[in-house]
C-alpha cells in the first residue's frame, strides 16, 4: 500500500499511480492511441464519459476526433465516480418540466429516463466488463421528511409509468440489509458498475472505431482561425474545425468563465477490505444506494465484496488514521452492527460539478466551440448521453433537438462562496458523524 499527497491530503490508495479502487480493480486496460497534429473534424478536450462519448459517437458518424487529456483516461470524476446508472436528474420529473419549461422538460424527463438503457446498451455492444448490473438502486430516506418527499416523487414516476416502487421503512431496511432508513425509492431502471472500467471500456470503444486519444498532454490555449480552432499544447498545436470541452468538474481557465458558474464540491469514498459471507446480506443484489441528506450519504459492495461508503467533502487523514477513517468505521457499525469491526482498503475523493438549479448545461462558447457541464452527481449518464449529443449537433443534427436548451455562461458569485463554505460544512458533519 502507498501513501501519495492529493490536494494537500496524505491519503492511503493500492498502488502509487491509482485514484480510487475503481482504477485498481477494473478489469479493462487502459487504452490510448496516438497524438498526431494532423487536422481533424472535432478536438476532445478530456478524457472522462463526455469526451470519450463524443468521441465515440463522432467515430460512428464519420468524424474525424483527437481526444486531449492532461492527465490519464478516467483521472477526474469519471474514475473517482461512485458507480451509480442512475436515470433522469436530481430534481422530481416536475420541477424538471416547471424549470426547462414544456419545449424542453418532458424531453429531457423522457431522454434520461432511459439514460440508464443507454448505458447498459453501450456496455452490451461494445462488451465492456466494467461488473455492471442493473438490479435498480435506492434512493433511501434519511427521515420522515426525507420520505414524504420520495413519496411525491413516486407518485409523479408512476403517473408517467415509470418503474419505480415506494419502499416502507421495513422493506427499505431488508433490501438495504440493515440500516436506519424510515424509507426508499427503488428504481428498477437503474444499476451499478465499475466507472473506471466503464470509461477505459468507452475509450477502447472509440479507439476501436477511429478516435485518436492522448494522454498526458494538456490543452493550454483555443485560438480561433479561419475555418476553425487551433489547440495550443506543450507537444504542437491541433487543428480542428470544431471543438468539444468534457472536463465538467475539472474544468480551468481554458476559456474565460467556464467555471464561473458552478459550484465545485468534493465527494469522498472509503472501501472495505471484501468482507465474504458477513456482508452478502447487504444490498445484496450490488444495488447503490445514496439518501435524503442534506449532506448525502452513498452505499454500494462491489464484485469482491467490498462495502464502499461516501459522503460530500474531502478525505482527512489516511484509511488507517484520521477522521476520514473514523467517520467510515462509525457509519459502519451503526447501519450494520452485525459484522462487526471492518478493515478498511482505500480511501479517495473526487469533485463534482454543481448548479443552482441542479440541472446540466449545453453551452455553445462561439462558432465551433462546445461545452456541456454541471452534471450535479449524474456524471455517468449524463456525460454519457451529452457526449453523444455533442457528436449528433457536430454530425449535422438541429441544435433544437438536443435534450437542453442551448445556453450562454452565467456567472454567479454564489457559485464562488459555496464552494468555500461547503467544505466546512462537510467536514463538520464528518467530525460530528465519527463520534
Amino acid at each position: 500500500m502507498t501513501a501519495i499527497e492529493f490536494s494537500h491530503l496524505r491519503i492511503e490508495i493500492m498502488g502509487a499511480e491509482s485514484v480510487s479502487l475503481w482504477d485498481h480493480t477494473a478489469e479493462e486496460k487502459e487504452v490510448v492511441s496516438d497524438f498526431r497534429r494532423d487536422d481533424v473534424d472535432v478536438a476532445i478536450i478530456g478524457a472522462g464519459y463526455t469526451g470519450l462519448s463524443a468521441a465515440l459517437h463522432c467515430a460512428e458518424c464519420g468524424l474525424s476526433s483527437q481526444v486531449i487529456e492532461a492527465e490519464r483516461i478516467g483521472f477526474g470524476g469519471s474514475g473517482r465516480n461512485v458507480g451509480l446508472v442512475n436515470a433522469a436528474a436530481w430534481l422530481p420529473p416536475a420541477r424538471i418540466t416547471e424549470t426547462l419549461g414544456p419545449e424542453y422538460g418532458p424531453g429531457f424527463v423522457k431522454r434520461f429516463s432511459e439514460a440508464p438503457s443507454a448505458v447498459f446498451d453501450l456496455v452490451r455492444r461494445h462488451r465492456i466488463r466494467c461488473e455492471a448490473t442493473r438490479e435498480g438502486t435506492v434512493h433511501a430516506a434519511h427521515s420522515r421528511a426525507g420520505l414524504r418527499d420520495l413519496a411525491r416523487r413516486h407518485a409523479q414516476w408512476q403517473r408517467l409509468g415509470e418503474p419505480v416502487d415506494l419502499l416502507d421503512r421495513n422493506e427499505a431496511n431488508e433490501m438495504i440489509g440493515g440500516g436506519t432508513f424510515h424509507g426508499g425509492l427503488l428504481d428498477h431502471r437503474a444499476g451499478t458498475l465499475n466507472p473506471m472500467a466503464y470509461c477505459r471500456g468507452l475509450a477502447r470503444a472509440a479507439v476501436a472505431a477511429g478516435a485518436r486519444i492522448a494522454t498526458g498532454i494538456r490543452a493550454t490555449a483555443l485560438k480561433a482561425r479561419a475555418g476553425g480552432w487551433l489547440v495550443e499544447t506543450a507537444r504542437g498545436p491541433v487543428r480542428a474545425t470544431n471543438v468539444v470541452i468534457g472536463t465538467n468538474a475539472y474544468t480551468g481557465d481554458l476559456w474565460p468563465g467556464l467555471n464561473s458558474e458552478i459550484t465545485t464540491i468534493h465527494f469522498l469514498q472509503v472501501a472495505t477490505r471484501p468482507l465474504g459471507s458477513a456482508a452478502t446480506h447487504i444490498l445484496p443484489g450490488r444495488q447503490g444506494l445514496w439518501d435524503t441528506g442534506p449532506i448525502m450519504l452513498s452505499l454500494r459492495r462491489d464484485a469482491a465484496g467490498r462495502l464502499i461508503i461516501g459522503t460530500m467533502g474531502r478525505v482527512s487523514g489516511s484509511v488507517s488514521t484520521g477522521l476520514t477513517q473514523r467517520w467510515a468505521r462509525r457509519q459502519i457499525a451503526r447501519m450494520f452492527p452485525g459484522i462487526g469491526p471492518v478493515e478498511l482498503d482505500s480511501a479517495w475523493h473526487g469533485r463534482i460539478a454543481m448548479t443552482a438549479d441542479y440541472l446540466p448545461r449545453i453551452h455553445h462558447l462561439a462558432d465551433g466551440l462546445w461545452t456541456p457541464i454541471g452534471y450535479n452527481g449524474r456524471g455517468i449518464t449524463t456525460g454519457t448521453l451529452l457526449g453523444q449529443s455533442m457528436a449528433d449537433v457536430l454530425a449535422g443534427m438541429d441544435p433544437g433537438r438536443l435534450p437542453l436548451p442551448v445556453t450562454g455562461l452565467t456567472a454567479s458569485r454564489r457559485s464562488r462562496a459555496k464552494s468555500w463554505i461547503y467544505p466546512l460544512a462537510f467536514a463538520a458533519n464528518q467530525c460530528v458523524r465519527s463520534l
